[in-house]
């Protein structure tokens, strides 16, 4: 049975050796009270290497890194912060693959922290709370885990029990969660979320991205009826959506009592929702992304979003103008796995300018040379001015289809590019 550690007596450099590689869950998930004793205590622990998913609160700091080595795949929320100092060593992967590189040993985890919740009701069993990825295939590998024990969790239901024998310590804590609240959508957003919910039919299968337009996209869905949804993070915007009645997840050839993601990352509205909530099931990584999971789903539709898409279909999600904003995550994977399903749809969406419509986002060339879908998986590509559906089309013709849903102000200099690389062709 784990040992309990009273917080203001912890001394992690009795677990925590010099060179380890601690990981720690991600997002709204972080154990706060753990992870603020590691930044203190770090000149006792010795250097250490720190494993990184999208993070949303205040803890890390670039100075931190004079005993902390940062090492992640993404720049998604305050790591943005780490990058742009350039403390962030960063590993460009599929979320798909993360759960192998971990039990292969590729990737580390000497210590893991978790943040749980405690039992409810006298059922005995813990629960991931927040986030349940790639931490149980972590904590395979860990020499030690130290879970914060946390009552103001949602308890949330999953696939498989946590193995509490696999934990040596747990630490009470009654920070609050953190929270996390999308901006108001745009009229923009709105425009085309709009464009969006036309393409998905009713029955499909949703899987959306964070931020503004996503949950403009949702909001345009109450109208939609038997969908199903499958995603690797939700936000409050489910909430309303499978209270509007949308959402009955009976199509679904799998988990079709419950909408399945991994992450929850939202506010209180999100959180009260998913406790003792079993209509909502958290898994892990081998099944929010896995595509051969995912391809057997009839009507998959992929809703992600790009920095920039140039006009052969390719998509940027990770950089802009030459700094790191992003990740890979699970774009490829959904992109892929909604190309195989029968009558899915991959869609990425994104407004025509950036900067007060100073700058186009559909563009001639990726102006930062990172592609993170190649334009041979690219399916429908939507801004406020329509869709350019790609799936089988010529590079000539993408070109068309992609200066039509250009901001006005940029079509003719985007011809000018077609004509110059395309010639007699375009």
């Amino acid at each position: 049975m784990p040992i309990e550690l009273r917080a203001e007596e912890l001394d992690l450099a009795r677990y925590i050796r010099p060179g380890d590689t601690l990981v720690w869950a991600q997002g709204a998930a972080e154990p706060l009270t753990l992870s603020r004793a590691v930044v203190a205590q770090r000149h006792a622990i010795g250097p250490i290497t720190l494993f990184l998913g999208p993070g949303y609160s205040e803890t890390l700091q670039p100075e931190h890194a004079d005993r902390l080595n940062f090492l992640g795949m993404s720049a998604v929320g305050t790591r943005r912060r780490l990058v742009e100092a350039g403390v962030l060593r960063l590993i460009p992967c599929r979320l798909s693959d993360v759960e192998s590189l971990f039990d292969s040993g590729i990737l580390k985890a000497d210590v893991v922290m978790l943040h749980l919740c405690p039992p409810v009701d006298g059922s005995g069993e813990y629960s991931m709370g927040l986030v349940n990825d790639y931490l149980k295939i972590a904590m395979r590998r860990a020499r030690v885990v130290i879970a914060q024990v946390n009552d103001r969790l949602p308890w949330t239901y999953a696939d498989e029990p946590l193995d509490m024998g696999r934990v040596d310590y747990l630490v009470p804590s009654a920070h609050p969660p953190l929270e996390h609240a999308t901006r108001e959508p745009t009229a923009v957003d709105k425009q085309i979320a709009r464009h969006v919910a036309e393409m998905v039919p009713d029955g499909a299968v949703v899987q959306m991205g964070i931020g503004a337009m996503p949950c403009a996209i949702l909001d345009a869905l109450h109208g939609h009826r038997r969908l199903g949804l499958h995603s690797g993070m939700v936000t409050d915007a489910v909430v309303d959506l499978i209270k509007s009645g949308a959402v009955t997840n009976e199509t679904k050839p799998f988990h079709r009592d419950a909408s399945v993601t991994g992450t929850l990352l939202g506010t209180r509205k999100l959180y009260d929702f998913a406790h003792r909530n079993p209509a909502l099931r958290m898994v892990p990584l081998g099944v929010t992304h896995n595509i051969e999971l995912l391809a057997k789903i009839d009507n998959f539709v992929s809703l992600n979003s790009a920095v920039e898409v140039d006009l052969s279909g390719q998509v940027n999600a990770e950089v802009a103008g030459g700094v790191y904003i992003g990740a890979v995550g699970g774009q490829v994977d959904y992109v892929r796995a909604a190309r195989r399903s029968r009558g899915g749809k991959s869609i990425i969406a994104l407004p025509a300018t950036a900067r007060g419509d100073k700058v186009s986002r559909i563009v001639g060339s990726l102006n930062d040379p990172v592609v993170t879908t190649a334009r041979s998986d690219v399916d429908i590509v939507v801004t406020e001015y329509g869709a350019a559906h790609l799936r089988g089309i010529s590079l000539e013709e993408r070109a068309r289809r992609m200066i039509a849903i250009a901001h006005p102000n940029f079509r003719e200099a985007l011809e000018r590019h077609a004509r110059g690389v395309f010639g007699r062709l375009y």
